[in-house]
């Protein structure tokens, strides 16, 4: 006869339901070494419930929290901006001026940003409708790369670096990065921010090849190439949750 010597833990479910008030909420479910405390986050520019909780924290403890707090949740969920799907019609905005999706025809073609007779600026999409919003992501993301480039071309010159590679993507929790070997990552979404916004976003990535840290002299590299840095930073402090509510 065998003896289990250990007991298996179940895992984690990713995430917990919540109701209240006759609506049902979905929280995802975060457990993290270093946590203190259990805490509940709702995020203004997705709308995701995060729970996180620390090691030893049962799930059915978990669930009792969530759940007390569900008015708190619904209230939270309410003042987050309602969604802008990339579809026909939308009003998205590029380098910061709103354009209007117009789905001109099922025949593919090329993705472009015009005006159309009206005077009203708009982005003209091709191809079949199920594939409208892939298409306009990709539009955003290939004219984000477009003024990244640009921008860090200029700023690398300024400052005479180098950077080894730029990419875009879709990040979630910071608007760009720069890695320890001269890689820059930003996030594509910020081609609908003014020029002004991206630009210094460029910038402050370039200053990190010169110093890779938050120091006096890496802000004075930033501020030195990007005179708007200020108002940039304030514009994302304001603004900057809003651009991901789109798509």
């Amino acid at each position: 006869m065998r003896f289990a010597l250990f007991r298996r833990v179940p895992a984690d479910p990713s995430c917990l339901k919540v109701s209240h008030a006759g609506q049902s909420f979905t929280v995802a479910l975060k457990r993290r070494p270093t946590a203190k405390r259990i805490t509940l986050r709702v995020s203004n520019a997705t709308g995701e419930v995060v729970l996180t909780i620390p090691e030893r924290t049962d799930v059915g403890m978990a669930q009792r929290f969530a759940d007390s707090h569900g008015n708190w949740i619904a209230t939270r969920l309410a003042k987050v901006p309602a969604r802008v799907l990339f579809q026909p019609g939308a009003l998205v905005p590029l380098r910061g001026v709103p354009h209007r999706i117009v789905h001109w025809s099922t025949i593919r073609g090329t993705t472009q940003a015009t005006i159309d007779e009206d005077g009203t600026p708009i982005i003209a999409v091709t191809g079949e409708l199920p594939h409208v919003a892939r298409r306009i992501e990709e539009f955003l993301a290939a004219e984000a790369r477009k003024d990244f480039t640009v921008a860090v071309k200029r700023h690398t010159a300024a400052l005479g670096v180098s950077a080894k590679r730029i990419t875009v993507r879709d990040t979630k929790s910071r608007w760009g990065s720069c890695s320890a070997k001269g890689a820059l990552n930003f996030s594509w979404r910020l081609i609908m921010a003014p020029p002004f916004v991206l630009d210094y976003l460029a910038a402050h990535e370039v200053a990190h090849l010169r110093e890779l840290n938050h120091s006096p002299r890496f802000w004075r590299h930033v501020h030195g190439i990007c005179p708007r840095t200020d108002e940039a930073e304030e514009w994302l402090k304001i603004y900057g949750s809003a651009l991901h509510r789109f798509g």
